[in-house]
């Protein structure tokens, strides 16, 4: 399935602007992928098993921390750097990079971006290592597109937060390895009458304070994700991440960053897809010759190389703004619905390529055509992107 460095750094060269180093991480990641995650992919889907063991390896290959300076433990590369790693573990399953991507975006985000000091050393070079993991616990019962509809509650008692309430898919928080959690609560109440949301990081394992492992799901079932519950949770008052009342932006800033690898798990995923069905409609034959030579399957696979190619230049160019320090909201909201979509596309016709063996386990573009769903609902569904970019673009101005 895997492309030579050559191969590679030929098809990028051009295209992307991509330097050396980001040639070479994007062919040692493919390969890592291909041989150590693709081998087991199948198995762990089927069992519902987070694996700790391609966890600790991914951590071998600096995935965790991956834009982090290296006096907290992390690789300091760049953005792009960072989601071309999760398209290329994408690319391979979805679990994986969802491990990765929540990982970074969600769990060690917040507490490198709005942490004290004090915070990012006894956190950062553990979540760095992939010793433990970090998770967000944003998502509530109630409380999904609407995030700021969120019940969980943290009053403030004699130098202590006192955290009730609970949260629901949440990603890398329940496993062995899952060591702190940031908890979106409500604090109190704003001068203008609305909640007042803050951010507290919890230790997994704090008295009142339980993870469940959820089952049962359609996709990424390797990937490990959690239901929380808040029950007279105590947490020192110095576990506040930044200020009092700021948990509302920085949850929004948190998701502008996430959405980029959700992108890149998009991106990834529909080249995976297209490579499988390229190669199955070369080799599979009727009428005499392979389906590929067929128009009516020859311009699928045109159009999903198409918008393969659209959804990456559109994915870096966001990357590559974050990269220079400039707005990059309205294009992160482009490329997470862009990227997702796409994938949507792709993995249904990539699918209708193997015909009916697409629909069975055996055949990995099965697994592709389940992992996508959730890339459409996570960190803002589809339906939100579109207000947020139609917004950006002055639809609702006075």
């Amino acid at each position: 399935m895997g492309e030579t460095l050559a191969e590679l750094t030929g098809r990028f060269k051009i295209d992307y602007g991509l330097s050396e180093e980001q040639k070479v991480l994007r062919y040692s990641i493919r390969d890592f992928a291909e041989n150590e995650i693709g081998p087991r992919a199948e198995e762990l889907d089927e069992k519902e098993e987070f694996s700790l063991d391609l966890v600790k390896k991914m951590a071998e290959m600096g995935l965790f921390g991956i834009v982090i300076p290296e006096k907290y433990g992390g690789s300091e590369m760049d953005y792009l750097s960072y989601c071309i790693a999760v398209e290329e573990i994408a690319r391979i399953d979805g679990s994986h990079a969802a491990t990765v991507a929540a990982g970074n975006s969600l769990g060690i985000g917040p507490i490198y971006y709005y942490g004290n000091e004090k915070q990012r050393e006894e956190w950062m070079p553990r979540l760095c290592r992939g010793e433990i993991l970090a998770s967000f616990g944003l998502t509530e019962a109630d409380a999904g597109s609407d995030a700021g509809a969120s019940k969980t509650s943290a009053r403030l008692e004699d130098g202590q937060w006192i955290i009730d309430g609970s949260k629901i898919f949440i990603t890398n928080s329940s496993s062995s390895i899952s060591g702190i959690c940031t908890v979106q609560a409500v604090t109190g109440q704003r001068s203008d009458g609305r909640k007042e949301i803050s951010c507290i990081l919890v230790p997994n394992g704090t008295p009142g304070f339980e993870a469940k492992k959820m089952t049962g799901k359609m996709m990424w079932r390797a990937s490990d994700t959690g239901e929380l519950y808040f029950d007279n949770c105590r947490v020192p008052e110095e576990n506040l991440l930044g200020k009092r009342g700021e948990g509302f932006k920085q949850m929004l800033q948190t998701l502008d960053n996430g959405r980029l690898a959700i992108a890149a798990m998009g991106l990834g995923g529909a080249q995976g897809a297209f490579e499988l069905a390229l190669r199955y409609a070369k080799e599979r034959e009727q009428f005499g010759r392979p389906i590929a030579r067929f128009q009516a399957i020859s311009f699928k696979l045109a159009d999903m190389a198409t918008q393969i190619e659209a959804a990456r230049n559109l994915l870096y160019k966001a990357c590559k703004l974050k990269d220079s320090g400039l707005p990059f909201t309205k294009e992160a909201a482009m490329s997470k619905l862009y990227c997702s979509e796409v994938m949507g596309r792709v993995v249904d016709q990539a699918v209708q390529v193997f015909g009916g063996y697409g629909l069975m386990k055996e055949y990995k573009v099965e697994r592709f055509y389940r992992d996508y769903k959730l890339l459409t609902i996570g960190e803002g569904t589809s339906e939100v992107q579109r207000i947020v970019i139609s917004r950006l673009i002055g639809c609702y101005e006075s």
